[in-house]
């Protein structure tokens, strides 16, 4: 192989490709990123066998081939380049040369044949299309995907659902202890389908929409066809594939009180800095915190053994019966930490029922936080 190429455009894709590998597997070839040259193209893939990454750019080719090289090192050897075209030539023990077009730079680096890689996985031409816009999945991410399980033994939390129904994109994430579901509506989209994608994989979704808004704007569209148990979103030459979670994902809609007899209302800024200055004295086991709901007032209180309390008031509208509810601090600050209205509310029955969190005159967000005995 050898080819000629710009360094920005081979640093970028270099990136976003290599970012899918795995730095610390058994099997080489996946923390590699597979260059195949040939016409006027440079195409670029990675997998770490539940993601995988493929892009391409435009780029002499002199001699067309195939080589694994390895992701971390080939992106810090490139960014070290001066900017301008570089070179990159191969041998036949796929050691590739790397060389500034300016300069005396240049850098060798070993790498794999392409019988050691893994095949890359084609977008199925009979599969299931949908598309939606790249600021729309960034929105349903960052409002629902903090509330994933962490715990990867539990497939079915450690994962977020996505639904596609009729004109309305929804997104549902659990922990077991909270829910948050999101959605946003696609004007003359008919698909419907479930799709159950895990948590690395959402966290990687997320930085392809944020590349993708910051090259085209809002008008940057994704599409994602599903076939079988892997989804592929698709944008220009850039694909990502992931392997969907096969599993049931909690019955979302069961959680969800279906009525409350108490309805807070509160600036959402002011409950936040209420909610963070007082979590800061709170059991660092539990981060639980009581709410006591008054006439007008909400009183926030917590208490850490052997350290002390804290405490916090702010008015709010409500002209309920007094009632008491503990959760942790943290649940509900990251609730209003993701939405950006002024206000919001707050549903609630009981002591021991969960609350609902909305933002004021917007129903395409809840969240569910369940209460706890403090």
């Amino acid at each position: 192989m050898e080819i000629t190429v710009a360094k920005k455009d081979l640093l970028k894709l270099l990136a976003r490709v290599g970012s899918v590998t795995e730095r610390r597997s058994t099997m080489p070839a996946l923390s590699n990123v597979l260059f195949t040259a040939d016409g006027q193209e440079l195409r670029l893939f990675a997998t770490d066998n539940a993601m995988a990454m493929a892009g391409s750019i435009s780029a002499q080719v002199h001699r067309a081939g195939v080589v694994a090289l390895p992701a971390k090192d080939l992106i810090e050897r490139v960014r070290m380049m001066p900017d301008g075209p570089v070179s990159l030539t191969t041998n036949e023990r796929s050691i590739a040369t790397l060389k500034a077009g300016v300069g005396a730079r240049r850098y060798t680096v070993s790498g794999l044949p392409e019988v050691d890689f893994p095949a890359a996985p084609e977008v199925p031409t009979n599969g299931s299309s949908m598309t939606i816009a790249a600021r729309d999945l960034v929105d349903l991410i960052a409002h629902a995907a903090f509330s994933v399980s962490t715990d990867e033994s539990r497939p079915h939390l450690n994962s977020t659902l996505v639904e596609f129904d009729g004109e309305v994109v929804r997104m549902v994430s659990t922990d077991g202890h909270r829910l948050t579901k999101a959605e946003v509506t696609s004007v003359g989209a008919t698909a419907r389908a479930t799709l159950l994608v895990p948590l690395k994989a959402v966290q990687e979704l997320r930085r392809v929409c944020d590349d993708l808004l910051s090259d085209h704007g809002n008008d940057a569209k994704l599409t994602i066809t599903t076939a079988g148990s892997t989804a592929f979103f698709s944008a220009g030459t850039l694909v990502f594939s992931v392997k969907l979670v096969e599993a049931q994902f909690p019955p979302y809609a069961q959680v969800i009180p279906k009525s409350s007899s108490r309805k807070v209302r509160a600036s959402r800024a002011a409950l936040a800095d209420a909610l963070r200055a007082v979590s800061i004295a709170a059991s660092e086991k539990t981060g639980g915190v009581r709410l006591l709901l008054g006439e007008g007032v909400v009183r926030i209180a917590s208490e850490s053994p052997g350290v002390g309390e804290g405490f916090d008031e702010l008015p709010v509208d409500y002209d309920g019966t007094p009632v008491q509810v503990g959760l942790n601090g943290k649940y509900l600050l990251e609730v209003l930490s993701a939405l950006t209205e002024d206000e919001v509310t707050i549903d609630l029955n009981g002591e021991l029922d969960p609350i609902i969190v909305r933002p004021v005159g917007d129903r395409s967000f809840l969240a569910v936080v369940m209460p706890m005995r403090i």
